[in-house]
């Protein structure tokens, strides 16, 4: 019996069911289940991305797996996908002692040498930094920069979140001691109130929104949100000693989310933190807490891995354009709310306006989009040069290149749709969604560096529901006749 579902596990591995896998193995009860099948559970749950619930099952049979260097691999990759780069490097290490020469085995011991040396120097820094707040409390205790801690980690020691009761002078210290909170936030725009801006939040609300993102707040996070439940703060810049993807020395955000759910940008809103980590791949080691100009192609997170998920986290910068690179920027949410600076400080946006004024009226287009271009030609004049001069007023209205849901970038929405439409026809909404990032968004020089998928799905679902996009054969889509004439009038106005 066993070897033959062992037999159509394989055959499911090769399609990629990894859901029928997980599905069969799981509907055995537990006693009944070998190391075997443990084991293949565990590598199903590893490519459905399932990495904390693959671990769980691989450590019920830790004693069996010691000297297999499958089970080690299995482990590494778990331990990688979460970004505990030091046991990824011992479980991978110990698979190749076991099974040497492994061509993926050494893939990953080559990429993770580096990353589990960074990690230490990080464990190093955070610690260093909370010996360094512990000597300033002892000497002023209302100088602390973490005051929510009742205990500052170090050696295996978890930090506290305050909330535990404990009777000394850390846990009664209150968060933000001596910091101007009432300045902290900027007034509260129409988009902030619509989108980021949360209900208070009660004892209970926290409550829940910790369990389903399975790590207790910190103390100090909690209590800003009580100033206000989210939000854009005035000062969103945090100086680095690296680069990231967005400057050599800084890194910014746009806003912080609230505790709660029915804002888009809440902790577990639709562009939550389990939304970012679930959808866009960034490591499963904390709490995203804010979101940054590139909109979504980098974000801020509270990072549980020294500490544990009731510990006190540090706060880290996470570069999905770097292969989700991780940079430590503080030891604690409230030293990091304490070490914003004013944009100011790092203004480029002058010489950032040039640069992209001239990327868009020189920069070669992408190879689709060129492709497009060629081909509608002869259906508008000069077709080039009005796409240039639409991105130009766009620059010249934002001071950079993006499209959000402004009136130009709609006009760019449509005129991609239907470009792409004339040269290939009939397209699903699956297959213009997986080369829309082609064409611009990440289209080489002419590019606007990213974009939010929200943006461009909003306004497909409005141009259906307009009618201006038509849905033929309940999937295919085209731009109506009307549509059209209006597009090509806006071009030629």
């Amino acid at each position: 019996m066993e070897k033959d579902l062992l037999e159509q596990i394989l055959a499911w591995h090769e399609d990629e069911q990894y859901d029928a896998i997980i599905k069969a193995i799981t509907n055995i009860p537990v006693s009944e289940r070998s190391y075997e099948l443990i084991g293949q559970l565990g590598r199903a749950l590893n490519n459905a991305e399932r990495y904390r619930e693959a671990l769980e099952q691989l450590e019920s049979v830790a004693e069996q797996g010691q000297n297999d260097a499958v089970w080690h691999f299995r482990m590494g990759y778990s331990y990688c996908h979460l970004a505990l780069y030091d046991k990824a490097l011992e479980a991978f290490e110990r698979a190749d002692e076991l099974e040497p020469d492994d061509e993926y085995t050494l893939q990953f011991l080559e990429e993770l040498r580096p990353k589990a040396a960074k990690m230490e120097e990080m464990r190093q820094r955070w610690a260093a930094d909370w010996e360094a707040e512990r000597k300033s409390g002892a000497k002023n205790p209302s100088a602390s920069i973490g005051g929510s801690e009742a205990g500052v980690p170090g050696d295996g020691v978890k930090a506290d979140s305050g909330r535990s009761g404990k009777d000394d002078a850390a846990a009664v210290r209150q968060p933000f001691a001596g910091f101007d909170l009432d300045s902290f936030w900027e007034a509260n725009s129409e988009y902030i109130i619509k989108d980021i801006l949360s209900q208070p939040a009660d004892d209970e609300m926290i409550a829940s929104i910790e369990q389903e993102l399975g790590y207790k707040l910190p103390q100090s996070y909690i209590a800003l949100m009580k100033t206000q439940n989210g939000g854009v703060p005035v000062n969103t810049s945090f100086p680095t000693t690296e680069s990231t993807s967005w400057a050599e020395d800084h890194i910014s955000i746009t806003s912080i989310m609230g505790i709660g759910r029915q804002k888009t940008y809440s902790l577990a809103g639709d562009l939550g933190s389990r939304f970012m980590i679930e959808e866009w791949g960034y490591p499963d080691l904390g709490v995203v807490i804010c979101d940054c100009p590139s909109a979504g192609h980098d974000v801020v997170m509270l990072d549980y891995r020294f500490c544990g998920p009731e510990g006190e986290p540090s706060v880290v910068h996470v570069d999905q354009e770097g292969d989700y690179e991780i940079t430590y920027l503080a030891h604690s949410f409230e030293a990091f709310v304490r070490g914003l600076v004013n944009d100011e400080v790092f203004d480029t946006s002058e010489a950032d306006k040039e640069e992209d004024l001239r990327m868009v009226a020189e920069a070669p287009f992408s190879p689709l989009l060129g492709e497009l271009v060629d081909k509608a030609s002869s259906e508008v004049e000069g077709l080039e040069s009005k796409i240039r001069h639409i991105c130009t007023e766009i620059v010249q209205d934002k001071g950079y290149f993006a499209l959000h849901a402004d009136e130009r970038s709609i006009l760019m929405y449509d005129l991609q749709f239907w470009l792409y439409t004339l040269s290939h026809p009939g397209p699903t909404r699956e297959s213009y969604l997986e080369d829309y990032p082609g064409m611009i968004a990440f289209g080489g020089e002419f590019s606007t560096g990213g974009y939010a998928p929200g943006f461009v799905t909003d306004w497909l679902d409005d141009r259906i529901h307009q009618g201006r996009i038509v849905v033929r054969d309940g999937s295919v889509l085209e731009m109506s006749e009307a549509a059209i004439k209006e597009l090509l009038a806006q071009l030629n106005s």
